[in-house]
C-alpha cells in the first residue's frame, strides 16, 4: 500500500508543477529499468502512460487514482520477470 501512496504523491506533484501550463513528466523505474513515462498534460488535464517495453503504447487516463493503479500493476508486473 505504501508504494500506491508513493505513486500518487509523485502524480500530484506532477499536477502542481504542470499549473505552470508546461506539460510535466516522469519515468518510474523498477531496479533501474525504466518501465513506463507518465506525463500530465494539464490543457487536458490527464494522464498519459507510455510504457516503455510496448512501442507506441500509450494510454490517456483522466483520474489520478486509475492512473496509480495502473503505474502500480506496471511495476508489479516488472517485479515477477
Amino acid at each position: 500500500m505504501s508504494q500506491l501512496l508513493g505513486i500518487i504523491q509523485r502524480l500530484k506533484t506532477l499536477q502542481e508543477q504542470g499549473e505552470q501550463g508546461e506539460t510535466q513528466q516522469r519515468f518510474f523505474e523498477y531496479n533501474g529499468k525504466k518501465i513506463c513515462e507518465v506525463k500530465y498534460l494539464p490543457k487536458q488535464d490527464t494522464f498519459e502512460i507510455e510504457v516503455m517495453n510496448e512501442k507506441g503504447s500509450s494510454f490517456p487516463f483522466d483520474n489520478i487514482d486509475i492512473t496509480a493503479i495502473e503505474i502500480y500493476e506496471l511495476l508489479q508486473e516488472a517485479n515477477q520477470e
